[in-house]
């Protein structure tokens, strides 16, 4: 089974640590979440046509100011923060960590956790794709063209529309990815949730995959989330200021019934 092969990576005497994160992780990198009270939807809710499949491919005029978007945040410079780095540290502790994350930042990467062990669950905005015959490429590539005057670049190969390779809303998940990330959650021993609302599926499904293979499940974010209850703990603090500390915790776990 595919949670076998993940637990065959994984020393026996330590915890396997699945860490969902989504959102809120980044806020402290200067990237704004998007459910929470000072979010992207809740300050523009039209913001979220930007990224709604039925909209984007329908509007000319929201690619255009999709877009723009995109623009902008490649002109902002943003570094990860201490909860990214913290994981990474749990990893180096010994610890066996698995990223499955909900963003499209590409921070954790960025931190220093090693591609293979994070899986993108809403892809990446560092590409782009082609929605006609699947052409991918760098992002920088394409917003070089919206800069050269070119508000809705349209794909070299074919003609089609591009978009970033993000799963927008109204897009099915890689299947792959998805299949992997249960996986991981099935084998886990302890499932971190940092910084996500945990109101998306199937990505929050994971939880339930999780729970139902025994792990233990705690929630850092700074709202409640529907997952509250089956949680072990809670923490409502300051995810870059959480997360570290936590992070020591764990480093020192053994499985459950096991002596010290």
């Amino acid at each position: 089974m595919a949670e076998d092969a993940v637990r065959a990576g994984a020393r026996r005497d330590v915890p396997l640590v699945a860490a969902l994160t989504g959102a809120g992780i980044s806020t402290d990198s200067g990237i704004p979440d998007y459910r929470g009270p000072n979010g992207l939807w809740r300050q523009d809710p039209d913001a979220e046509k930007l990224v709604t499949w039925s909209y984007y491919m329908a509007d000319p005029e929201i690619r255009r100011r999709a877009w723009k978007v995109r623009q902008a945040a490649a002109e902002r410079p943003v570094r990860p923060n201490a909860g990214h780095r913290a994981l990474v540290d749990l990893e180096r502790s010994g610890v066996p960590v698995r990223v499955l994350t909900q963003n499209v930042d590409g921070l954790h990467q960025a931190a220093g956790t090693p591609d293979r062990k994070v899986l993108e669950l809403h892809g990446s905005s560092r590409e782009f794709v082609c929605v006609e015959c699947g052409a991918r490429g760098p992002m920088a590539e394409a917003l070089a063209r919206v800069a050269a005057g070119d508000p809705d670049p349209a794909c070299h190969e074919c003609g089609g529309i591009l978009k970033s390779s993000t799963v927008m809303f109204g897009e099915n998940l890689d299947a792959r990815v998805l299949t992997q990330a249960r996986a991981v959650a099935a084998a886990s021993d302890v499932l971190l949730a940092i910084g996500s609302t945990l109101q998306v599926h199937p990505a929050a499904g994971l939880v339930d995959t999780a729970l139902a293979g025994g792990a233990r499940v705690i929630i850092v974010n700074a709202e409640p989330t529907p997952y509250d209850r089956y949680a072990e703990r809670l923490i409502r603090e300051p995810i870059s200021k959480a997360l570290p500390e936590l992070v020591y915790e764990l480093s020192g776990l053994r499985r459950p019934g096991e002596a010290r």
